[in-house]
């Protein structure tokens, strides 16, 4: 019995992936530990804020960074830095952003909404969104055209959410914000290279410390150490509200190390023989179909694809998220009749309970159908 279920809660497995709606990762334990002994002592938080920022710089190659309490806390902080600056007054203002330098230019295909809505997040921190083009074309030339003197910042939403096809690709928004020498934000959130998108010259690059790096509820945005600094002012009014702890800071950081002292490749070959053994065992379940399917927004995640041609995929789904445990699958696709199985946040024994509770649900179905 876990510590949920102490309190009443049903267990859940976690087959979706590093979803903030299920509490994103679950930490290891010496990164639990760390926050632990952090959680008991003190400590001068700006200057935990600003020897955090040095070290997390030290796995972005980058100048600085700035620690949040999420990479949606980034992307609201990051929008009020460049707006507010380090001007004090400007600072307390906000969001109320009226008169300034305020518009965030976002393609049309890039706002999404990821459990909130991303425009909002950029409204937190003072900016009024910009939305170019369509949501399934936008032109380089739209979002030159929307450049103008109250122009702050050029946003991009590196996501599985976001439209992949038909949008300006980000190294073309990138050259478009140094020629009109306009910061780049780049939204990262997921993603699992540290070093790529600092090594491409964007400005301030949003990451969360509790999907990839398998850290508590944290993020940093990392970059150019103007803007950075822009960033850590912003604690002084908005990001009040957003404040990340002693611990979570310590635990991020320890996750941070053991992110970067894994082995990758076992990683990815240990994912790939759990997706193999799964979609093997529910091949062997009549009425699924699964095969193996690589992540849609490019990074090497391998998942188990599952279809039914006997229940609807959204009865399938609301079956096993109502079973005891809970079970709860990658759904995006769901109106195609596809679920999707992430094997990144299983634990040891869930991929057996999954089958099993597959082949349960799949049995009760035929016998109701008799």
């Amino acid at each position: 019995m876990n510590i949920y279920e102490k309190i009443g809660l049903k267990k859940v497995i976690n087959a979706s992936g590093k979803m903030t709606a299920l509490g994103a990762s679950a930490i290891s334990k010496d990164v639990g530990d760390t926050m632990k002994e952090a959680a008991m002592n003190y400590v001068d938080i700006e200057e935990l804020i600003q020897r955090a920022g040095e070290l997390i710089s030290r796995y972005t190659l980058s100048e600085d960074s700035c620690v949040t309490l999420g990479a949606s806390a980034g992307i609201a902080i990051s929008t009020a830095a460049v707006i507010a600056r380090d001007n004090l007054s400007l600072i307390e203002r906000l969001p109320r952003s009226e008169g300034l330098q305020n518009e965030i230019i976002i393609q049309k295909g890039h706002c999404i909404n990821f459990g909130a809505s991303l425009t909002q997040m950029i409204a937190l921190g003072g900016g009024v969104p910009v939305e170019v083009g369509q949501s399934n074309k936008v032109t380089k030339k739209h979002i030159e055209e929307a450049i103008n003197k109250n122009t702050a910042a050029i946003i991009y939403v590196k996501s599985h959410h976001a439209v992949q096809k038909g949008m300006v690709s980000m190294e073309d928004m990138i050259i478009v914000a140094k020629e009109n020498q306009i910061p780049f934000i780049l939204d990262c959130a997921a993603e699992e290279d540290l070093l790529k998108y600092v090594k491409m010259d964007a400005d301030l690059v949003v990451y969360s410390g509790g999907k990839a790096i398998e850290g508590p509820t944290s993020g940093f945005v990392t970059g150019k150490k103007e803007l950075i600094h822009y960033c850590k002012m912003q604690y002084k009014g908005i990001g009040r509200a957003m404040k990340v702890g002693k611990e979570n800071i310590m635990g991020l950081l320890k996750a941070l190390e053991n992110y970067e002292n894994r082995d990758a490749i076992k990683i990815v070959e240990d994912q790939k023989e759990v997706v193999e053994w799964m979609a093997s065992k529910i091949n062997a379940i009549e009425g699924l179909q699964a095969t193996i399917t690589v992540d849609e927004a490019g990074r090497e995640i391998y998942r188990v694809k599952v279809k039914t041609d006997t229940i609807k995929v959204t009865e399938l789904i609301k079956k096993l998220e109502n079973g005891n445990p809970a079970i709860y699958t990658r759904n995006h696709y769901a109106n195609m009749g596809i679920i999707n199985i992430d094997p990144r946040p299983l634990n040891a024994g869930d991929e057996e309970e999954i089958v099993q509770q597959l082949e349960l649900l799949m049995a009760e179905e035929r016998n109701e159908m008799v």
